[in-house]
């Protein structure tokens, strides 16, 4: 009797203590894991895609994590914060501006992910869409093999990604700037009927994206991101530090994603920056102030942000972060 109790004894403290061996085995690295980061942009639409019908956006992300309250740049106009989106810098550092539209080289001091995207895969496939084609001229370097693709109408926009798949394409990296919803936002006002239906018709696109990607096996090590660049004031336009205009969307689908995942209180749009090179495996410069949350992917705990880089950021963030609070229902 005693002899078949230290046997069973053996075999409980054996299975013990390979069950975390097992559990290392499953829980996949999010650090190199996607083959793929697709980045689709929706400007002007900030946290108000939670508050339109989007049966596409809600069923892409059924199983991901989103996050209605990540915060834009303090200045929330569209190159500033396309700008530290795609560096991973604030706009303090990288100093772009809608008027500064002049064609960068990936010799500057803050480069796009595109750059370094390219240097760790000189053959991958990059791309970039975009409906404002200052992104295409005047943020993503001139010098790097990025296929660059503009139309001035959303409906037309999706058409011509559409086609890019179509003709077997596979990006590493690819790219997507969506401008009609900014444009009713700066016409009608963050209330209006017309703005949340506007919201909607793009909401279409994203679900003809996701779907086509789905169709060509592109989703199987893809990761799919939807970020915002600001929101818009009640009567419309943008600029200013109010929660109407700094909250926005920042949306993951992936196979490491955390299914209802939050992300952290500390989540900011330029953070796509930091998770799409993490997910490509691609280790990111020192300077970045950009990060990968908590709650986004399943084995990672949440970076700290990097301040020391950015310390002007940090205290003139944290100063309109009480200027937003204060205006919380304007």
């Amino acid at each position: 009797m005693k002899k078949i109790c230290s046997i069973l004894l053996s075999i409980l403290l054996v299975t013990l203590c390979a069950l975390p061996a097992f559990a290392a085995e499953e829980a996949e690295s999010s650090f190199g894991a996607y083959e793929h980061v697709f980045i689709i942009g929706v400007d002007g639409a900030g946290r108000f895609i939670r508050d339109a019908d989007t049966p596409n956006f809600d069923r892409i992300f059924k199983n991901g994590a989103v996050d209605y309250t990540a915060r834009a740049e303090t200045i929330t106009t569209s190159a500033q914060n396309w700008g530290a989106i795609l560096k991973g810098v604030s706009y303090l550092q990288h100093k772009l501006t809608n008027d500064d539209v002049d064609p960068r080289t990936s010799d500057m001091k803050y480069p796009t992910i595109f750059s370094y995207a390219r240097k760790a895969a000189p053959n991958a496939q990059l791309a970039s869409f975009v409906n404002w084609n200052v992104i295409n001229q005047g943020i993503i370097e001139t010098d790097v093999d990025v296929t660059k693709e503009n139309a001035s109408d959303d409906g037309v926009l999706t058409d011509k990604i559409c086609a890019y798949f179509d003709a077997g394409n596979a990006p590493a990296l690819f790219f997507v700037q969506f401008d009609s919803v900014d444009h009713v936002g700066h016409e009608k006002g963050s209330k209006a009927p017309e703005y949340f239906e506007q919201i909607r018709t793009v909401d279409g696109y994203l679900g003809r994206i996701y779907d086509k990607l789905v169709e060509k096996g592109l989703m199987e090590n893809g990761l799919f991101l939807v970020v915002a660049d600001h929101g818009h004031r009640i009567k419309g336009g943008h600029g200013g530090p109010s929660m109407r205009e700094t909250n926005v969307t920042l949306a993951a689908a992936g196979k490491t994603v955390v299914a209802g995942g939050t992300m952290d209180k500390n989540t900011r749009n330029r953070d796509v920056a930091a998770i799409a090179l993490y997910a490509l495996g691609i280790e990111r410069p020192d300077y970045m102030t950009s990060r990968v949350p908590a709650n986004l992917f399943d084995d990672v705990a949440g970076e700290k942000r990097n301040i020391r880089s950015d310390i002007p950021d940090y205290l003139l963030s944290s100063l309109a972060w009480v200027v937003t609070l204060c205006t919380a229902l304007f």
